[in-house]
């Protein structure tokens, strides 16, 4: 069976040097890519060819990692397009093996939309990655209203991946236990999912999916908490004068994805809440990669019918981006 892993992550030099050079581009993420984990974010040759061949992926879905390009201001604009050249050339050099996610500056809301219509238009890409926040502005705010749009139009997903919380976030709930611990908790052990998960909610009720109803977005990590909340999470209906109910929105503008947590009782959950068909697979390499045919063997051994393991492992994907051949050039899209 084909596996298709769509959050699976780069960081090319260009943008590395960015984070380096640039005042406050880095906001502390910067140093959870050491050692090898920065030489196989690098690398989009060999080396990620015979880790994908080892863990059982078919297909990577590359794209840039956190934190993107949101604190570079003006110059993401010409770095979202070196990214993005960068990440078609790859995708030239291994239709078959890689698909890619465009970065995009989203600082700059105009050039932001134009560069996700030139990364799907021209580059073939299937869809955008956000990183949540730019500065004290989140998804909700108009600065994103023209890269909705432009999502909504051609049809293609917009994946939401965790950012850092701000500063003032972090110092309130996620400090006073040295610098490694409170890093850590700030991002993958607990922070990056509430503040993923946040945004995903303000799209709600900022009134996103009333204006682009057939927008569509991942959320990672099994839907970055939203889904495990959604009893309570419905109780917004109360008040908030949305269009539709809360639970319609988290149905039909959302898929998730596993981002390497291969767990069947977070997997029976996703699907209980938005059903197989809005499953996704990834294995969010390098930071969640694990020897020993890993993504292989969790799909294999979970106890789901054909059709439906097919479905989470890459039908649904394909479904979504309205195939899944890799190859460069425009692609005919569809709605999921």
């Amino acid at each position: 069976m084909k596996i298709i892993a769509i959050e699976e992550h780069v960081l090319p030099n260009d943008v590395r040097h960015a984070w380096n050079t640039v005042s406050g581009a880095d906001d502390g993420t910067l140093g959870l890519n050491p050692g090898v984990i920065g030489e196989r974010l690098a690398d989009l040759g060999e080396q990620r060819l015979a880790l994908m061949d080892e863990t059982g992926v078919d297909v990577q879905v590359l794209s840039l990692t956190t934190p993107g390009l949101n604190n570079l201001g003006h110059r993401g604009i010409d770095l979202a397009r070196r990214a993005n050249d960068l990440l078609a050339e790859a995708v030239g050099a291994n239709s078959s093996r890689f698909q890619a996610m465009a970065a995009l500056p989203s600082a700059e809301a105009y050039a932001a939309a134009r560069e996700l219509r030139r990364s799907v238009e021209e580059l073939g890409c299937k869809g955008a990655v956000l990183f949540g926040r730019v500065g004290d502005k989140n998804l909700d705010h108009s600065i994103f209203e023209p890269t909705f749009a432009c999502a909504a139009e051609l049809n293609v997903p917009l994946l939401i991946h965790p950012q850092i919380p701000q500063t003032n976030v972090r110092g309130s709930y996620y400090a006073g236990f040295g610098a490694p611990i409170d890093l850590a908790l700030s991002t993958f052990a607990l922070g990056w999912h509430f503040e993923a998960g946040i945004q995903f909610v303000r799209l709600i009720l900022g009134g996103v999916f009333d204006r682009y109803p057939n927008l569509q977005v991942i959320l990672g990590h099994w839907g970055e908490l939203v889904l495990f909340y959604l009893e309570r999470l419905a109780m917004l209906d109360r008040v908030s004068g949305l269009q539709r109910p809360f639970i319609e929105y988290v149905q039909g503008n959302l898929y998730v994805t596993a981002s390497g947590m291969f767990n069947p009782a977070y997997l029976q959950q996703a699907v209980k809440a938005v059903g197989i068909d809005r499953i996704l697979f990834s294995t969010d390499y390098p930071y969640q990669y694990r020897p020993g045919g890993d993504a292989r063997r969790f799909i294999d051994a979970l106890e789901l019918d054909d059709v439906s393991k097919s479905k989470f492992a890459y039908r649904n994907w394909e479904r979504l981006t309205g195939g899944g051949s890799g190859d460069l050039g425009t692609a005919a899209f569809r709605s999921p």
